[in-house]
Formats: structure tokens, C-alpha cells, sequence
């Protein structure tokens, strides 16, 4: 039997994979394949090599813990200028991400990663996904964060690669190519019950793609729900924090904790419709 483990993005929310993560790691449940994309691909990452015990998905949570915009979102002011003035691609520099990315691989190459791993970007010209399994895992997963007009491009390849999120946030479909017997999907939501639509660009930016791929997943669950045994736990709901606000990691892994845990305690997480409860809502 083989279990895979799908991480989606999710910008700051990707702290509540933690959660989940734990409550799969206490009823004994690992993956023997990990697919990931921006935030779920340094999630996968991280777990990789070390495992998904619950003492190495606690040290992740300290990693989350641990982040702030300013670190990967620092402002510069010529970074900002070039990018008012057409002379940058993107609002900020990626050093903050690389520095986070080399501080925490234990790897160097995807494909020595212990569990089999798969990062997913988008190709910046044709729009076509780029699913990569092998070669740099640093640069890999750089690419599959760099979220378009935030972080700039990332060449790879011969290819000008940006955020997977753009071609397949949460890439079920290679997990169910994969022919994996069990695919939990672990998704990251969105902002739905904010009471004010976001100020800033990085924000506006930010908060539309957690709208589109949103809708994107709730589409792909149901394609993929008839053909493979997909267990997609739910985030918490409702959720107010907004895209740059990485002070509360804390609690998105608490509540995340929580509703995974209430989530399998039914059915191990089987649903007979597993998009209903991750479908597009708002609250009053």
C-alpha cells in the first residue's frame, strides 16, 4: 500500500500543515511520496529526509514560529523603485527565502531525498507546469515560492520558472498518477471571513491567487474524487489572518491540529464527497 502526501501552498497559512502533519504522525501514518508546491513544497521538503515523527513535525512548527514578513519580505528601496519603474520583475528581492531554504535542506539533490519528492513550479513563458523530482532541490523549491510581481523568476534549466501555485497549487494529479493506494491532501484555504479586502499590493496579490486556486482545488478533488481515495482534511474555518501576517503560526497549527484530528477520527478521513467541505464560502 502507498500513501502520498500532497502539500499546497498557502504563503503564511502553510504554518497549519504543522497541524496537520502531527495528527497524521500520532496514528502512525507516513508518506512514501511527497508532491508540494511553494509553501507545501518547503513543508515537503523539510520532511523528506528527516521523516514525519512527531518530534521532526514539532521542529517544523518551530520554524514557523520562528518566521516574519520582514524576513521574506523585506522592503529595499531600489528592489521597490525597479519595480515601479520597469526595471524589476518583482516588488522583492528573494534572499530572505533562499537564506530560509539554506538554512533547513539537509539535501542537496531532490532525488537523494529519502522520500521520493516532487516540487512543482510554472513555467514564467508558456504557463506550463514544471514538475521537478530531480537536480537542485534549493533552487527547485525557490522557484515553486516564487510567487509572481513578489519574488523574481528563478532560472532553472534553461527555463524562467515562478510559483507553482500559478499552474497547480495543490498537484493532486501527479499523486493520483503516481497510483498511490491512499492521497492525503493537505490544503492550506483561504482568508474567508476577512472583513476587509487587503491594502497593499503584496497583499491584494496574495490574497486573489488564494481565490483562484482555491477554486481550482475544489475542482480538481471532484475529478480525481471517483478514480482515487483521496483524504483532503480541512483548515481551519473560519480564518481571518491576512496574507503577510506570519505572527500567528502558532495558532493556525493549534486549530489546524485540532479539525485534522476531529476530521479522522470519522472514517480515517474518508469522505463520499471530499470537496464539500473545502468548497468556496464566506462568512457573515
Amino acid at each position: 500500500m502507498t500513501t502520498a502526501f500532497v502539500l499546497s501552498g498557502g504563503a503564511n497559512l502553510g504554518a497549519m500543515q504543522v497541524g496537520m502533519l502531527a495528527a497524521l504522525a500520532e496514528r502512525g501514518i507516513a508518506p512514501d511520496l511527497l508532491f508540494g508546491t511553494s509553501a507545501g513544497a518547503l513543508n515537503a521538503a523539510y520532511l523528506a529526509n528527516r521523516g514525519t515523527s512527531p518530534a521532526v513535525v514539532e521542529s517544523l512548527g518551530d520554524v514557523w514560529r520562528s518566521l516574519s514578513a520582514w524576513q521574506l519580505f523585506r522592503p529595499h528601496a531600489g528592489q521597490l523603485f525597479g519595480a515601479l519603474v520597469g526595471r524589476q520583475s518583482a516588488l522583492f528581492s528573494n534572499r530572505g527565502m533562499r537564506t530560509l531554504i539554506d538554512e533547513h535542506l539537509d539535501f542537496t539533490l531532490i532525488e537523494r531525498a529519502r522520500t521520493p519528492l516532487t516540487v512543482v513550479a510554472t513555467d514564467l513563458l508558456t504557463g506550463e507546469q514544471v514538475d521537478l523530482a530531480s537536480g537542485s532541490a534549493a533552487d527547485a523549491i525557490l522557484a515553486s515560492s516564487a510567487i509572481s510581481g513578489i519574488f523574481p523568476a528563478v532560472e532553472l534549466g534553461g527555463r524562467l520558472l515562478v510559483d507553482g501555485g500559478v499552474a497547480d497549487n495543490t498537484p493532486v494529479s501527479l499523486a493520483v498518477e503516481s497510483a498511490a493506494d491512499t492521497i492525503y491532501v493537505l490544503p492550506c484555504g483561504y482568508p474567508c471571513a476577512l472583513l476587509k479586502p487587503p491594502r497593499t499590493v503584496a497583499d491584494t496579490i496574495l490574497h486573489t491567487m488564494s481565490l483562484l486556486i482555491q477554486k481550482r482545488l475544489v475542482r480538481d478533488i471532484r475529478e480525481y474524487a471517483d478514480t482515487a481515495d483521496l483524504r483532503v482534511l480541512p483548515p481551519p474555518c473560519p480564518l481571518t489572518i491576512g496574507a503577510l501576517d506570519f505572527s500567528r503560526a502558532d495558532e493556525l497549527i493549534s486549530r489546524a491540529y485540532i479539525s485534522a484530528n476531529e476530521f479522522l477520527d470519522v472514517d480515517e478521513g474518508r469522505r463520499a464527497k471530499p470537496a464539500d467541505h473545502i468548497d468556496m464560502h464566506t462568512h457573515a
